[in-house]
């Protein structure tokens, strides 16, 4: 076996010769344990956070626990751990659970049908062929081949249904790989590169966001990209323009939505992102430079001063047929101070997702501005259409938002504006955002504007402003009720202000963790817009540390909030 340029391994000398033989099998950058084929090997599959125990019996006659585990089954990704034990005992257990799938079509349920699904499983088999085909015989060979075959072809034929954003170039992808790894594929290749070069350049946006606006789906993407561009130099065939150009646009933007410790901002779906896979595809990124500041396409802003950096959401809801993740958090922002996140928005998490949809993708989940504890974008929500459209597209929401960015001699000024509660309410959401030159302080303003010549509509006057917090951070209300001392995980002190407004500390819930949601804090403020469309706040950092501050302020704060 012979290894070929950028980590792709070639595979045709296992089998010289045939004319359908594989001929390169590319390299798959998502991290790999080798102590999880112990796992596999004594019957133990742990996916998506569920454990299922074989007992004998075959893995694909078991039900399964929840759908992203039968997702993560079906999709072969898990073969890359037994790939990194390397040893015989793997490679033949890994031929064994192939060959149990391709013998037993009748097992095959709904979910491993999924275009997403079984290209996925495409692109685990021609990567980890070397596994599998590695010491095999003829016969299990050809069997292996003739399955790989039939889902590919199935691919061919189920792509104009397949559905539109993330999951349509992931099929488009896996044909890509198809048509360079196997041999006397020219034709394909040519039409493979050209439906994904036209697919990028429509779902890649100009300043390299995905058109769905979700964070995540750029590493869900490139982590299928960069091999992809290495497989095509492996066997010496330009990549098409249009995926080096696609590249090239996304990698700045992984770090544009980074915070201090390394994590991603909370926007449109985004759940927790593994650091290790963070760092591989950090790792292709030639700039190295700061990132970015204004990403007008894809609709967000940055703001960095000193150690603080602040990312906001200032865009419209994405096209209804790539919205089934987007959330109604327009103008909503998070703030972190160096290694430390202080407001967040509450996320997805990785696993049991459809449990707090309704509640995540709404506003109230967001560190922005509610009007009667309505969403500022309004979803799918008759369960017939759900199901017939396989989802909740956003139907409604702001038609026009703003953002205007100054810099002045203080620091930078952010003014943003939607209108996605003018048609329900008759009110425009204006916010301001000035961050500090040094960093140590964020002051903001939250209004409610009429049209011109409106009035408010409807009876219901209330709203909130609300500030999700970190559950690292530690939460104590002033006893004045108009501020809230926040200490972080470093000791660092900083102090929520709210001088003319009454300020509460509530429950929230922090979705994206690693570990599962965790029960956080929020900071809001209650008002009636027919009295007070203005609400001033800001956050400032503390110059003296926390056990100075803490002594200073113990007659001004009310008992901490339990976590």
């Amino acid at each position: 076996m012979s290894r070929v340029s950028g980590g792709s391994v070639a595979v045709s000398r296992l089998w010289p010769g045939r004319t359908d033989r594989l001929i390169i099998a590319p390299h798959d950058l998502r991290t790999a344990d080798a102590t999880r084929a112990a796992e596999i090997y004594a019957g133990r599959f742990v996916f998506a956070g569920k454990i299922v125990t074989c007992h004998g019996r075959s893995i694909f006659d078991l039900e399964p626990p929840s759908e992203d585990w039968e997702i993560t089954l079906l999709g072969f990704g898990w073969l890359r751990h037994l790939r990194a034990a390397d040893t015989a005992i793997t490679r033949a257990n890994a031929r064994s659970l192939i060959d149990d799938w391709i013998t037993t079509p009748s097992r095959k349920r709904p979910v491993g049908r999924r275009a997403d699904v079984v290209a996925r499983r495409v692109i685990s088999l021609l990567s980890q062929a070397p596994l599998v085909l590695g010491d095999t015989d003829g016969k299990f060979y050809r069997r292996y081949l003739r399955a790989l075959t039939r889902e590919i072809r199935g691919l061919r034929y189920t792509l104009s249904n397949v559905t539109d954003g993330v999951p349509r170039l992931q099929v488009l992808i896996a044909l890509c790989y198809a048509s360079l790894c196997l041999a006397n594929q020219a034709t394909h290749i040519r039409a493979a590169t050209r439906k994904l070069s036209d697919e990028l350049q429509r779902q890649i946006l100009p300043d390299g966001g995905h058109i769905s606006r979700n964070p995540g789906a750029l590493i869900e993407l490139l982590i299928d990209l960069l091999p992809l561009r290495q497989t095509f130099a492996a066997r010496n065939i330009a990549p098409p323009p249009a995926l080096l150009n696609a590249i090239d646009r996304m990698m700045p933007m992984l770090r544009f939505f980074r915070h201090g410790d390394g994590s991603f901002a909370l926007f449109n779906g985004m759940s927790a992102a593994p650091s290790h896979l963070l760092a591989t595809l950090l790792a292709y990124d030639d700039t190295h430079g700061t990132p970015m500041v204004n990403m007008p396409h894809t609709g967000f802003q940055r703001l960095d001063a000193g150690t603080m950096t602040v990312i906001i959401d200032t865009g419209k809801p994405p096209p209804p047929s790539v919205s089934h993740d987007a959330h109604a958090g327009t103008l909503a922002f998070e703030l972190s101070a160096g290694p430390s996140r202080i407001v967040i928005n509450c996320g997805m998490p990785s696993t049991g997702r459809e449990n707090w949809r309704p509640f995540a993708r709404g506003t109230t989940a967001h560190s922005t501005l509610a009007y009667h504890s309505t969403s500022s974008s309004q979803f799918i929500e008759r369960s017939s259409m759900k199901k017939f459209l396989q989802g909740a597209p956003i139907v409604g929401g702001p038609h026009v938002v703003e953002s205007y960015r100054e810099v002045t001699s203080s620091g930078t000024m952010l003014t943003t504006s939607h209108d996605g509660y003018l048609d329900r309410f008759g009110l425009v959401h204006r916010r301001t955002l000035m961050v500090a030159e040094d960093g140590n302080r964020l002051d903001g303003e939250d209004i409610l504007a009429t049209a011109s010549g409106a009035r408010i509509r409807g009876d219901n006057t209330d709203y909130a402003l609300r500030f999700h917090l970190h559950p690292a951070v530690k939460a104590s209300r002033l006893c004045d009720a108009r501020g809230v001392m926040l200490v972080l995980p470093n000791r660092d002190v900083w102090t929520f202000e709210a001088l003319d407004d009454k300020v509460e500390l509530e429950d929230s819930v922090f979705l994206a963790g690693n570990d599962g949601p965790r029960r956080t804090a929020q900071i809001v403020i209650h008002q009636d817009s027919r009295q007070v469309t203005s609400i001033r706040w800001s956050f400032i950092r503390s110059g003296a540390s926390a056990s100075a501050t803490t002594a200073r302020r113990d007659a001004r704060r009310e008992p901490e909030l339990p976590l």
